[in-house]
């Protein structure tokens, strides 16, 4: 990915389009800055949020977490970087309640020698099955 442009903003296509009008990603220089990512499908169903035949809501922080996680990793190709350039993390829990789960699937692809992290409670999100968002800054390698 070579060819990347150092700086911009783009959408993702394989990702589900904003909800606003702002990017999925802005490169400035060296800089990736990943606007707050959901576990929202392209198809606006959400990874961790199923509703049974009776209308119960069952909700997966887990699944969310992983789905984010996995999102961001897209953006990031988007732009010729992975996960392992991410050195800022931004978590918004809508209860933390939910932080094990949430620290649990984190761990799976960060150690502590990732990037730094704040998570933080917030009222609400976007959408009532949301339990989780995730901003992020990484640095593109020289090269890449």
């Amino acid at each position: 990915m070579a060819n990347q442009p150092r700086s911009g903003s783009r959408t993702v296509p394989a990702l589900a389009r904003p909800r606003g009008r702002f990017p999925h990603v802005r490169v400035s220089g060296d800089l990736v800055f990943v606007s707050g990512t959901s576990a929202r499908r392209p198809d606006d169903t959400i990874a961790g949020a199923d509703v049974d035949e009776l209308g119960t809501t069952s909700l997966d922080i887990r699944e969310q977490t992983r789905a984010v996680i996995e999102n961001i990793r897209l953006i990031l190709r988007e732009v010729g970087a992975d996960l392992t350039d991410i050195v800022q993390v931004t978590t918004y829990l809508v209860s933390m309640n939910d932080f094990g789960g949430y620290n649990e699937v984190y761990g799976e692809y960060f150690d502590e020698n990732g990037p730094v992290r704040t998570t933080v409670a917030v009222h609400q999100l976007p959408h009532p099955h949301l339990l989780i968002e995730i901003q992020a800054v990484a640095v593109l390698r020289t090269g890449a």
